[in-house]
This record gives C-alpha cells, sequence and structure tokens, in this order.
C-alpha cells in the first residue's frame, strides 16, 4: 500500500511541476507594424545628423509584408518577413533611390543595419534591431 501512495505522490508531483511550467507568464511581444519608427542610435552610439530634418525612419506594413522610410536622403522600401511570437524579423533587399547627401554615412550604416538584422526587442516606446545576441545594430523611438 506505500507503495501506490509513493507512485501517486511522485504522479502528483509531477502533473503540479508540468503545470506550474506551462502557466509562467509568456511574454507578449508588441506589434510593431503600422508604426513610424525614428532612428536614435546606430552600433551603440548615438547619430549625428549634420542636418536633423532628415531623420532616418522606417515603417512596416502588413499589407503586402512591405517596408518603407527614408534612409536620411534616400528613399528605401523593400518586403520583410516577421514572427512577432519568436520577435524574429527579416528585412529583404529592396530599392532605394540614389542621390548624395549630406549624412550619407549614416544612411549607409541605417540600411546595412536592417538588413543585417535577425530580431527585434521593444522597450515601451523603443524598438531595438538585433543580430543573433550581439550588441544592438540600431535604436527607434516611436515617432
Amino acid at each position: 500500500m506505500k507503495s501506490v501512495y509513493y507512485y501517486l505522490s511522485a504522479l502528483f508531483l509531477a502533473v503540479f511541476l508540468v503545470s506550474c511550467k506551462t502557466q509562467t507568464v509568456q511574454k507578449t511581444p508588441t506589434d510593431i507594424t503600422g508604426k513610424t519608427w525614428k532612428l536614435t542610435e546606430l552600433n551603440g552610439q548615438p547619430i549625428q545628423l549634420k542636418n536633423p530634418k532628415n531623420n532616418p525612419y522606417f515603417k512596416l506594413t502588413t499589407d503586402g509584408m512591405r517596408y518603407e522610410g527614408h534612409a536620411g536622403c534616400n528613399g528605401l522600401g523593400g518586403t520583410f518577413e516577421i514572427k512577432p511570437e519568436m520577435m524574429r524579423i527579416k528585412f529583404n533587399q529592396g530599392m532605394s533611390t540614389m542621390m548624395a547627401c549630406e549624412d550619407l554615412d549614416i544612411e549607409n550604416q541605417f540600411t546595412k543595419a536592417i538588413l543585417a538584422a535577425d530580431n527585434y526587442s521593444v522597450n515601451g516606446n523603443t524598438l531595438t534591431l538585433n543580430k543573433a545576441k550581439m550588441a544592438p545594430l540600431a535604436k527607434f523611438v516611436l515617432q
């Protein structure tokens, strides 16, 4: 009879532990689509623009899974893939205009950062694009 109680106790403990694990609070990702995100940092450094009116930004649109934005002086756009439950994102090479401008270095870094990103995080009104577990590639604020 003792062995029956032992096995029932062990079974109860196992069920209890499994139910506790499945009831842990899961991180609910924030929807980053349909919003305009303004660039504030690249590679951990605040951006230094010669012309602050040309602050880079982008917007993700679920209609056609497209991104569009402004890289500084040139427009850019393309398609993207997103898995919000895993906070994964991939920007596909798109198109951009090719005008020369004062902040071309920032523009090139911005374009490289979004194309290299494979995941993101959101903290309040701040979006961070990342590659693997490395330092953030770019930070944005909700515009």
